[in-house]
């Protein structure tokens, strides 16, 4: 008899999860419920990347002699049925399943018998669970570069339509040079731009196979690694069975790091948009039902969206850091701990691709105040433009310098609102087209297209 020391309480040995590697001992409810923790919810984003996994290996085995050609076939018929109920919000784990492996086990030895036990040769949860992972990432990076991309069309489509429209331009936060709208919603166009290539070096790392490395140390049957390499639309294997696992972790650390940098670009935006609605600011204003209000004061229209949207991606941000600090020194091979890493990976891509689309939503409306730089709180922001004029004039840039700082402090500064900024990537010449050129080639370097065609071809 086992008592828990803290709680007084009898530690009962019912057990109640179907286990793939139940033996003849019950483990405690206790620790049951405690290892399990979340995993059976968040085996529910798996389900329909273990079936895939499933069809690829099953037809793997029947190359290599270890199922029947008519097994495979009436596996290959469940298993699409599976995969189709796993699409539906209504799929579920049964009451007494441990996870998606016993649960796709458990429907197809109820359908075939035992020809549904002989999915798992040559294979051990260790590789499934890494396989449904990088499957599961790969889907997730897909759907967050096209909603990036749809964000950065926005970006570039407002930059050219208010690129007449000057603010100010800070640094500490205090005045500085003149800026413009076409240079704000650009800036963060091409922001996206680096980020979508960190995301694209994250998906080379996720687009390897690493079915076959079973527990970390391979498997003595006569298994066909490429094949199912290529079933799964994977661009290349993890060779080494030992890195396969090594590479669980890393993984997850390389993506949450790559969602982090569009996650940093998005809350630097919130940030900037909150500061420019503030009325001391006034820049931009936003219809009334896309903001909120106070209980107390009938003036506010708060900027809400923004900052949950900056907070969002600040949580996002801090994922990386989470996931390293829960892996270090971690020795090679499968450790319990790596359960932990997709309670909030799984869920922070849903949430940036929210945070996409509200910023997306806010930014589709917006209005741009007019003739922001005619008031004269404005009027040093063109010191350094009066400091050009002198040196386009002969004078070296020192002297004039000079001569505007005094003209500033005897109070008799003179200044021209207008400005004539023409080089690359200036007020003038914002080069929206070469910044466009630039995330259409990122883009073309994910090449979904083959990932899609060769699951469709496995499902179809």
């Amino acid at each position: 008899m086992l008592i828990n020391r803290i709680t007084g309480k009898l530690v009962t040995g019912n057990l109640y999860f179907m286990k793939l590697w139940q033996k003849d001992k019950n483990v405690s409810a206790e620790v049951e419920k405690f290892t399990v923790g979340n995993d059976r919810d968040l085996d529910l984003y798996l389900a329909p990347f273990d079936v895939l996994g499933s069809l690829a290996h099953i037809k793997m085995l029947q190359s290599v002699g270890l199922l029947s050609k008519e097994e495979m076939d009436k596996l290959v018929i469940e298993l699409k049925n599976i995969y189709k109920a796993t699409l539906s919000e209504d799929f579920k784990l049964d009451e007494g399943v441990e996870d998606i492996h016993s649960q796709i086990e458990v429907l197809l030895t109820q359908k075939l018998g035992d020809a549904g036990k002989k999915i798992h040769s040559a294979r051990s949860r260790n590789d499934q669970v890494l396989l449904d992972l990088k499957l599961f990432l790969r889907s997730e990076i897909e759907k967050t570069v096209i909603s990036t991309k749809d964000f950065f069309d926005l970006l570039i489509q407002q930059s050219e339509k208010y690129k007449e429209d000057l603010l100010p331009g800070y640094t500490h936060l205090q005045l500085a040079m003149p800026s413009s709208f076409g240079l704000w919603f650009g800036a963060y166009a091409e922001s996206l731009v680096d980020d979508l290539i960190t995301l694209r070096a994250a998906y080379q790392i996720v687009n390897k196979n690493p079915l076959g490395s079973a527990a970390g140390y391979g498997s003595s049957f006569p298994i066909n690694r490429r094949m199912t390499t290529e079933l799964l639309g994977f661009d290349d294997l993890n060779y080494n069975v030992v890195y396969a696992q090594m590479g669980r972790g890393k993984s997850e650390r390389i993506v949450a790091s790559s969602l982090a940098n569009i996650a940093a670009t998005l809350s630097k935006l919130s940030m900037d948009a909150t500061l420019f609605l503030n009325q001391n600011f006034d820049f931009i204003s936003f219809p009334e039902e896309l903001t909120t209000g106070s209980s107390i004061m009938p003036h506010k229209k708060n900027p809400d969206v923004f900052e949950l949207i900056r907070s969002h991606c600040n949580r996002i941000q801090a994922l990386p850091n989470e996931i390293m600090l829960m892996t270090t020194n971690l020795p090679s091979g499968y450790h319990r701990d790596l359960q932990l890493l997709k309670e909030h990976l799984i869920p922070s891509f849903t949430d940036l691709r929210n945070c996409l689309q509200m910023a997306g939503l806010m930014l589709s409306n917006i209005s741009v105040k007019k003739n922001i730089l005619e008031d004269e709180k404005y009027k040093f922001i063109f010191s350094v433009e009066e400091v050009n004029k002198l040196v386009l004039n002969g004078m070296s840039f020192r002297d004039a310098y000079k001569q505007i700082g005094a003209d500033i402090e005897s109070g008799d500064f003179k200044y021209n609102t207008k400005v004539a900024h023409t080089h690359e990537g200036s007020i003038g010449n914002l080069q929206n087209d070469q910044v466009t050129k630039m995330m259409n080639t990122v883009m073309q370097q994910f090449n979904f297209e083959k990932v899609n065609s060769a699951l469709q071809q496995l499902i179809g």
